[in-house]
């Protein structure tokens, strides 16, 4: 039995992330502070032409429920704001929630905004009335609220996911907007809050896991590749190791 393969299977069960390099977070950091600034300056800008026009620009690129015509306005709408208090409003979420969504990978959090986007658009075109008007950002803000709560579980990172819990705690007032209000979308809230748990199992990172598993493996006193050694019982276990893997896999 080659010992240092029971050493190489104990690594391989071992995924969990804890070795940050604080140079390459704080680098993150930065790049997630340029990019949430830049999309607030954005927001604001839309606002001011959008205020002058007398909001005609929320009116006609708003989600109007079930009108096919309308389908592209799911890209638009989270631009638009029906007042200052509604912008000011997102504003201070939207920053504190997309800077911690992306100070982990700026590409990645494009994909993780795509698919947030999409999925509170689609929720509010389907279950708003036909003669309503969607707008606002407050359902990406949902979804980048959803994605921080699951990141650290999906991708086995202690530090994302005592982030996540601080933020459910500390928002957790949110939650009362994800039931029906009269005048509040309501429904782009919840498909926000369901793409953002949906972007952090897609998007998970399968890096490590990929490593850990090929760390995993174990020669025999011949040199040719064999099963896994359980560091627990010293015994070969092939098809468990497999099992682990495949979950792992999945993010479980």
């Amino acid at each position: 039995m080659n010992d240092s393969a029971g050493r190489h299977g104990s690594t391989a069960r071992r995924s969990w992330d804890l070795g940050d390099d604080p140079a390459q977070i704080l680098a993150g950091a930065r790049r997630a502070l340029f990019v949430m600034v830049g999309v607030l300056a954005l927001l604001w800008v839309i606002q001011i032409a959008n205020w002058a026009d007398h909001y005609n620009l929320t009116l006609h690129y708003g989600i109007r429920g079930r009108d096919v015509a309308s389908l592209p306005d799911i890209i638009t709408a989270p631009f638009l704001h029906f007042s200052w208090a509604h912008i000011e409003g997102n504003s201070g979420p939207l920053f504190i929630f997309g800077f911690l969504a992306a100070y982990r990978g700026v590409a990645r959090f494009a994909w993780v905004s795509a698919v947030v986007v999409l999925v509170s658009g689609l929720a509010a075109w389907f279950s708003e009335g036909s003669h309503t008007v969607g707008a606002g950002a407050s359902g990406v803000v949902f979804g980048y609220f959803g994605y921080i709560m699951v990141r650290g579980f999906f991708d086995r990172h202690p530090i994302d996911m005592l982030v996540g819990a601080v933020m459910a705690l500390c928002f957790a007032y949110q939650f009362t907007v994800l039931l029906p209000h009269a005048g509040i979308g309501w429904q782009a809230h919840i498909g926000g809050l369901v793409g953002g748990v949906a972007a952090g199992w897609i998007f998970r990172d399968r890096k490590a896991r990929a490593v850990a598993g090929t760390a995993g493996t174990a020669s025999t006193s011949g040199g040719k590749p064999g099963k896994a050694v359980s560091p627990a019982t010293g015994t070969f276990g092939g098809d468990r190791a497999d099992l682990h893997k495949q979950l792992d896999d999945l993010g479980l």
